[in-house]
């Protein structure tokens, strides 16, 4: 009989680390998942992007978190373990906070994690677009308020070249979400998408 080795641990984006949000080193951040109660205090974590000076990926935990009001409404502020100045924050900001995918509670049926549609491509009504790349919320004129109302947008990249379409992740256009087969199908509306770029300088 064979003995299996024990699979290492899948680490996975749960928030945006914004920008310093405090004087003792919290952070704003964009949450990437709706379910806050991820951010349990003591739960691991790792800083994607950075790492220590001997090199080993950086780690920290979650100290504390909460949800803000007002123009933060629909982000997430938190306190990381070993983060604790304006300066130190400021070094995080623009990274991926990751966690443990063993971590993330059960979803509800029609529900998926953002981490799940990166990399999956996009149909219009069957025909391929492009490929989930990311995804932006959409902001108030001030550039600073979540509006929690409005739908994600996914950032789909058709061409290296171009910038990537931005399209509304709203529920009445989806037909199907396949993650099995890295694909989800949209029933777009005429004239949303110019999957020519070159069309309008060439006219």
């Amino acid at each position: 009989m064979e003995i299996a080795e024990k699979a290492p641990p899948q680490w996975t984006a749960a928030a945006r680390l914004l920008r310093p949000q405090g004087r003792h080193g919290e952070l704003l951040a964009d949450p990437l998942t709706d379910q806050p109660a991820l951010f349990a205090t003591g739960r691991p974590a790792l800083v994607d992007g950075l790492k220590t000076p001997s090199g080993s990926p950086l780690e920290t935990s979650i100290e504390d978190h909460w949800l803000p009001t007002g123009k933060n409404a629909g982000r997430i502020v938190l306190k990381l373990a070993g983060c604790d100045s304006i300066t130190e924050a400021e070094r995080l900001a623009g990274h991926n906070l990751l966690m443990l995918a063993a971590d993330f509670p059960p979803l509800e049926a029609d529900t998926w994690y953002v981490r799940d549609l990166l990399g999956c491509t996009l149909l219009d009504a069957g025909m391929p677009v492009g490929q989930i790349t990311g995804v932006q919320y959409a902001m108030a004129p001030d550039g600073r308020t979540r509006l929690s109302d409005a739908a994600p947008l996914l950032e789909v990249t058709q061409t290296p070249e171009a910038e990537p379409a931005l399209i509304p992740f709203i529920r009445a256009w989806l037909q199907s979400v396949d993650l099995e087969h890295r694909r989800v199908t949209m029933n777009l509306p005429p004239g949303l998408l110019t999957l020519d770029p070159s069309a309008d300088e060439d006219s």
